[in-house]
Order: structure tokens, then sequence, then C-alpha cells
């Protein structure tokens, strides 16, 4: 799925007639987040590496695999796509949780529907969150730990009042108001807002988010390796039925 939403990406960024990139959910939800219900998931699945320049994860093992798949498809795409020159809206309802989130961590600006949610409750499974680790730049600090000490929801509003989100509209009204808020932004200098997105991404890599990123995804994959160690698997023996229950 990150592949086919890349090869989106790359043909609206060199589209001069798209001005603003807007990322929608099809269906009740936007995203209920990573696939770990599927056998095998992704895992034997060959692909070309367009993150990250690093071997191929089919045929490793143990740590080697999980390290190489994760960090392209998912904090090596999430990376990719923040640095997309042109302006990114997520268009959110209904859920977003782990996986999900990190989708709309990378756009530039978020609108969501009264009866959106959001989660990463990943800490059930001894992980300390997601791959693409933005909690406390996207959240604060306090907000972020609280999030992921309970893994309980919160809700559009609360989003909107720690600053995820930029607004909050009933859900009949999502897609009229995310897509005007692109055609105001459409009215700008497509150069001028390459830039000004690349300011402020340089600002946040400035305060940390960066190296912070690379340092949590290492105890991300220390996370899986002790899990696996204890004889839990790697998700701390924990399956989407167990999630779906919490939840």
């Amino acid at each position: 799925m990150t592949y086919a939403l890349d090869a989106a990406f790359r043909r609206a960024v060199e589209d001069d007639a798209v001005k603003v990139i807007v990322l929608a959910g099809s269906g009740e939800h936007f995203s209920a987040g990573h696939d770990i219900g599927s056998p095998g998931r992704d895992h034997h699945v060959r692909y070309d590496n367009e993150a990250v320049l690093w071997w191929d994860h089919v045929a490793k093992s143990g740590g080697d695999q999980r390290f190489a798949r994760e960090m392209e498809v998912y904090l090596g795409m999430c990376r990719r796509w923040r640095e997309m020159p042109k302006p990114v809206i997520a268009m959110v309802q209904g859920a977003c949780i782990a996986g999900g989130l990190m989708l709309a961590w990378v756009c530039d600006l978020i609108v969501a529907s009264t009866d959106a949610f959001f989660s990463d409750p990943v800490v059930r499974m001894g992980i300390p969150g997601a791959e693409y680790f933005a909690h406390p730049w996207v959240l604060g600090s306090r907000f972020a730990k609280e999030i992921l000490y309970t893994g309980d929801r919160f809700t559009a509003q609360r989003a909107y009042e720690v600053g995820m989100v930029n607004r909050v509209v009933p859900r009949e009204h999502l897609e009229r108001e995310t897509f005007a808020l692109a055609a105001r932004i459409a009215k700008m200098p497509r150069f001028g807002l390459a830039l000004a997105k690349k300011a402020v991404n340089q600002c946040e890599d400035q305060m940390g988010m960066r190296n912070g990123i690379d340092a949590v995804f290492g105890l991300h994959h220390f996370a899986h390796a002790h899990n696996a160690e204890v004889g839990a698997g790697p998700l701390g023996g924990v399956d989407v039925k167990d999630m779906a229950r919490e939840r």
C-alpha cells in the first residue's frame, strides 16, 4: 500500500497542474493502521527500495529482515512524503490509528471531521510507539506521554486543542471544507509554498525531530527483538483481535 501511495504522490508532484495534494481515506475510516492480521503480510514480498538505499528484506531473518523492511516501507516512506515540495492536506474521518497517524502526520495540514478519533496503542505490544515517532513534536511531550501510556483514543476536538489538527468540521462538510482550504492555498506561488514548507520542516529538524525519530526507531526495534527473545513474538503476543477488544 505504501508503494501505491508513493506512486500516486510522485504523479501529483510531477504534474504541474496539481497545486495542492489531498490525502483522504475511502469509506467509514481514514486508516485503521498497520496490517497485523494478514498471515505473512509483506514480509516475503520483494519490492524495489525507493526511500532508503539498503538491501532487500526478503530471505533475511530476525532483526535484519524487520529493520530493513520497516526502515523502507514505514520510516523511509514517511520521511520521503514529508519532504514533498507541494502542500499536502490530510482529510481525516473516523479512525486514524497508529500507522494511520503516521500517514496524517507527514501531511502539512490536517482537516478532521467531528467523528474522527486518533490513537497509538502499540505500547500494549511493549513497543514505544509507531515507527515514525513524531509524537512529541505534533502533540507536545505531556500529551504524547498520556496517549502512549494509556493507549486511549482522543477526539478530533482534543487533537485541535493540542495543535495536531488545523480544523474540525462536521462529517458532511469535510470534503467541501478541505477542498476550499486547498483552493485558497493553490492561489499562492508554487515555489514560495515549496520554500515555506522546507523552512518549517528545517526548523522542526533543528528542534531535534529527525534525530529523535532515528533514536526512537532504534528503541522500536529493540522492543521487537526483546519480545521475540522472551518468546512472545515480535508483537508481544498481541494480535488484531486483542487490539480490537482493547479499543
